[in-house]
């Protein structure tokens, strides 16, 4: 592990870096969320557990369940062929959940592959209404493109842009969702390796990136509609500072306390090293491992007024 890497830490958590150090050694729980359009909860739990698998219910979401006991790879079974089901981890399920899509809405989803989310927010909408499902590389749309075929979603438009190109679509969306492009600190728990390629330089280059996507989204975004943004990271520069840069660029952005029961989140900082954040950033969330035996994550909940 880094010395900058732990010393980051120990920065952001205190006396609780070594509880994350010590979660970040642990393996993932395997993982699903029911695909509701296909199958319902209880029939899918029930066909599952006659096959002698293990399923313990995610507090904070009715459809996502762990793995206790099952086959050593899930994406393997006929259920998850005939998507039945979507693996998925659970911190990964936060995001629609704070955007709570309704049917007939007009969404965006900015860098969708390989389509966990894109899925779970048309199961929400129950396929009614459209989303647009981007990403900018050829292999991402494949995935992207197999997966909601896989699933069943016919409500999806799936575009291959430079995110930054719907900044000329102004406000035509009601929501958005921005999960994007990080150096996915939080997902080291499924890929040790993630810190081997870990360093400030990629962090601040990817800073510059995502201030890029979020100022389009935002372009596109209706009055009073909601953009979602969100990493599976922890750094400030890549979170916080994003959002910060957001408000100050937008004056009619709003940032909107939220709550997910179940679910156990810390604020947003608004302070790291020499800078200062806008003070309505502590309504943003910090999912760190050890709190819900997930990847960490950050979640953004923003208005456009």
């Amino acid at each position: 592990m880094k010395k900058q890497f732990k010393e980051r830490a120990v920065k952001l958590l205190g006396s609780e870096a070594e509880d994350y150090f010590e979660i970040l050694k642990k393996p993932l729980i395997k993982s699903l969320r029911v695909n509701t359009l296909k199958i319902n909860i209880k029939s899918l739990v029930k066909r599952l557990e006659g096959k002698d698998w293990v399923l313990k219910q995610v507090p904070f979401i009715k459809q996502g369940f762990w793995v206790l006991k099952g086959p050593k790879h899930i994406g393997n079974c006929i259920e998850h062929f005939l998507g039945y089901f979507y693996s998925q981890e659970p911190a990964s399920m936060i995001p629609p959940l704070v955007m709570n899509p309704k049917p007939g809405e007009l969404i965006l989803d900015l860098a969708a592959s390989p389509g966990s989310k894109t899925s779970q927010i048309a199961a929400m909408m129950n396929d009614e209404g459209l989303i647009f499902a981007n990403d900018v590389q050829i292999n991402r749309i494949k995935i992207l493109k197999i997966n909601l075929q896989r699933i069943g979603v016919s409500s999806v438009i799936i575009t291959r842009r430079d995110g930054g190109n719907y900044r000329k679509n102004p406000c035509m969306f009601d929501k958005v969702l921005v999960d994007a492009p990080c150096s996915a600190e939080g997902a080291v728990r499924k890929k040790w390796s993630i810190l081997n390629q870990w360093n400030l330089r990629m962090i601040n280059k990817l800073s510059r990136l995502q201030r890029f996507l979020i100022y389009s989204a935002f372009t596109a975004l209706k009055p009073g509609g909601v953009l979602v943004y969100s990493t599976c990271t922890l750094t400030p520069e890549e979170n916080e500072r994003v959002i910060d840069c957001l408000l100050q660029r937008f004056p009619d952005a709003r940032v909107v306390p939220f709550r997910i029961k179940g679910l156990k989140t810390r604020p947003g900082i608004t302070e790291w090293g020499k800078e200062s954040y806008d003070s309505s950033i502590k309504h943003c969330a910090r999912v760190y491992p050890m709190d819900n035996d997930t990847e960490g994550f950050f979640i953004a909940k923003v208005r456009k007024r």
